[in-house]
């Protein structure tokens, strides 16, 4: 049987499961999870098929997706062992380089590292994509296919990836949705509103920029008057330590990140 099969039934499976339903991919899927809940959960949600036993479920797989936590990747791979058919495998672990990877299993292994967002689950996802020197084209197509199912892909070189991985979550929107909403219902809007006109300046503004053939600095000016309300919002946050705040953040991320690889 030649499926697609992931090894890890935790939150990024479930969401690309949901975006590829969505699509409508209608090749074979199976799922490997230690927790017979998450199984049965994903199968009932998805009608995806499930498999109990490791090494049944890596036999079965012509695309192998490992979707563990970084710390688990090490473990898991071990548990593999020996692997007797050519097969592509996806690495969704954070910080976990490709050399890694190719060390723990036996050559007929070739591998790619995928980064996909939660938000694929509505098919508005974007995955960062980093393929092995010796990964065939054919399998590069597959891949970089499956991942376009649930949004945008954007190939980058490994190198790049921490940086990527830090920068792209959807927790930055979710986080300062979060912040800018709760600021203004602290100047007098109800929640409801304060949620709505929040979004807006964060969604709709982006998307604008996303559809306009318009640069960014020029949106900026556009929309900042000098000397009006939006341009002393600004100078006040700036001044606050807006700036310094992302950078540091992402700082924090990038470490975590390469925290994480260490302990694979």
């Amino acid at each position: 049987m030649n499926a697609t099969v992931f090894l890890g039934g935790g939150r990024i499976t479930s969401a690309l499961l949901a975006g590829l339903r969505l699509a409508e991919y209608d090749e074979p899927i199976i799922v490997h999870d230690r927790n017979p809940k998450k199984l049965h959960d994903l199968r009932k949600s998805y009608g995806v098929a499930v498999e109990r036993n490791l090494q049944q479920a890596v036999a079965k797989a012509n695309l192998l997706i490992i979707a563990v936590r970084p710390d688990s990747v090490g473990s898991l791979l071990r548990e593999i062992g020996r692997v007797d058919q050519p097969l592509a495998a996806v690495s969704l672990a954070a910080g976990v380089p490709l050399a890694k990877l190719r060390a723990a299993l036996p050559h007929s292994v070739r591998w790619a590292r995928a980064m996909p967002s939660p938000v694929c689950r509505n098919r508005r996802g974007l995955t960062a994509v980093t393929f092995d020197r010796n990964l065939p084209s054919a399998s590069r197509r597959e891949i970089t296919v499956l991942f376009s199912k649930v949004g945008q892909v954007l190939a980058i070189p490994e190198s790049k990836f921490d940086a990527f991985t830090v920068t792209y979550s959807s927790s930055h929107g979710y986080h300062a949705l979060s912040i800018l909403a709760a600021a203004a219902q602290k100047i007098g809007l109800d929640r409801k509103t304060a949620l709505t006109a929040a979004a807006h300046a964060l969604a709709d503004g982006i998307m604008s920029w996303r559809e306009a053939d318009v640069s960014l600095d020029a949106l900026v000016q556009e929309a900042v008057t000098p000397g009006g309300i939006a341009a002393a919002v600004m100078e006040a946050m700036n001044q606050a330590g807006f700036k310094r705040a992302i950078e540091k953040g992402l700082a924090a991320g990038l470490r975590r990140t390469r925290k994480s690889a260490k302990l694979a």
